[in-house]
């Protein structure tokens, strides 16, 4: 391991949080492909898997800022093994209606309990956000390393969930991540010296982070990237089906998820300077760029190796919109506003997911890669728009950090 990321582990406990969190995030890239998996396996129907999957994703883009902002005033024990009992019931609910095929309203009953997931990988950065508070560079390398996790989740989590539940049972994959939830939320929540501090109510003043203007501005760039995200893997997995190698579609997207982890590690040893603003509009509109080849390959390697292509400028654009996060959200509320944007992002893989499925019904696979294409132009347009929120200083609420070069004016009104 490179020195920068060693010496973040130097604190104590905080290998042993980054590993729970590893098994915690694993449902995020298991469980929605492993339903499209399930369903389409069992049905046939990829419309239905994908309006399943959309379903799973604005349940917890609906629960999971809320989840965190009883985090930010309980603490994360108290809050998170509760829900995360609710979310695995739930789950064993889809799975067993799924295999005696229930009528389908029992299926979307059950997939809005099994989104009432955690948001595990906010938990975790904001851990690091408490032990490296006011060092810039540490907290910079712990959140390319936590986009690393990230990106290792989405490498091996389609693999298993989609190899599992083609090779051994339809219901395998979401049933292997209802497993990895529990064991990584509970372990997670077991180690109670690093967790953060908890505020209380009379600390929350101001109403919901997103008042923040310039979270605003992330958020809704973010539904338009999970579009892409959700669109890439409901499209991958009916382009390797129709070609004869539907196993083979984990592999494709564990190489998205390779070329993100790569640049990732690579970003978190560099030392930046200049404005994370236009860093981070450089990489939204690198994303968008990246989905035009898609729509050239003709075959699965050619494929994978666009889609390896588009993935180098995934982790580099999650890590600076963390520090973005961080910079333009109080204290009090930054696991809440962390969760944020993963709520916009879960809003578009929701929105992605079901529109790809649909034109993947109506006109194959290969004219899917089309929502990826418009969800990325409609996500570089709603950056360009809201770049000037990001690009000043800012007021955060008395942080205490040492990177006020990061903050803008217009959020004055959540100081």
């Amino acid at each position: 391991m490179p020195s920068p990321y060693r010496a973040i582990f130097s604190a104590p406990g905080s290998r042993e949080f980054s590993a729970a969190g590893f098994f915690g995030r694993m449902p995020l890239s298991m469980m929605g492909i492993g339903v499209v998996t399930m369903i389409s396996q069992l049905t046939g129907r990829y419309g239905l898997a994908g309006a399943l999957s959309a379903t799973l994703a604005m349940s917890a883009a609906v629960c999971g800022p809320q989840v965190s902002r009883l985090v930010d005033r309980y603490g994360q024990r108290r809050v998170l093994r509760p829900v995360t009992l609710v979310a695995v019931a739930a789950v064993a609910g889809l799975l067993i209606c799924a295999q005696q095929g229930a009528p389908e309203w029992t299926l979307f009953v059950f997939s809005v309990g099994a989104g009432c997931v955690p948001s595990v990988g906010s938990m975790v950065r904001s851990r690091w956000a408490e032990i490296y508070r006011g060092s810039g560079r540490d907290l910079h390398t712990a959140y390319a390393w936590e986009s690393i996790v990230d990106e290792v989740c989405f490498i091996f989590g389609p693999i298993i969930s989609i190899g599992l539940s083609t090779a051994w049972f339809p219901e395998a994959g979401p049933l292997i991540a209802a497993a990895f939830l529990l064991v990584g939320v509970f372990w997670l929540t077991a180690q109670r010296a690093t967790e953060p501090v908890q505020h209380p109510k009379s600390q929350h003043t101001g109403g919901s982070a997103l008042r923040s203007r310039g979270l605003q501005v992330l958020v809704a760039t973010f539904v338009a990237t999970g579009a892409i995200f959700g669109g890439v893997d409901v499209v991958t997995v009916a382009f390797a089906e129709e070609r004869g190698h539907k196993a083979a579609a984990s592999l494709v997207l564990a190489v998205y998820a390779l070329g993100s982890c790569l640049a990732g590690a690579v970003f978190g040893l560099l030392h930046l300077k200049g404005n994370p603003g236009t860093r981070w509009l450089v990489g939204v509109c690198a994303m968008a760029v990246s989905m035009i080849p898609l729509q050239l390959a003709g075959n699965l390697p050619l494929l994978a190796v666009a889609l390896f292509v588009a993935g180098l400028a995934i982790a580099p654009t999650m890590v600076t919109t963390m520090a973005l996060v961080e910079a333009h959200v109080p204290r009090t509320k930054l696991t809440e506003g962390m969760t944020w944007t993963s709520t916009g992002l879960a809003v578009g893989v929701a929105l992605g997911s079901s529109a790809a499925g649909w034109v993947v019904d109506a006109a194959g696979a290969k004219a899917g890669y089309a929502v990826p294409a418009v969800a990325g132009a409609l996500a570089a347009a709603v950056a360009f728009l809201g770049y000037r929120r990001l690009a000043g200083p800012a007021a955060t609420g008395g942080r205490g950090q040492d990177d006020r070069h990061l903050r803008t004016d217009d959020d004055e009104h959540v100081a």
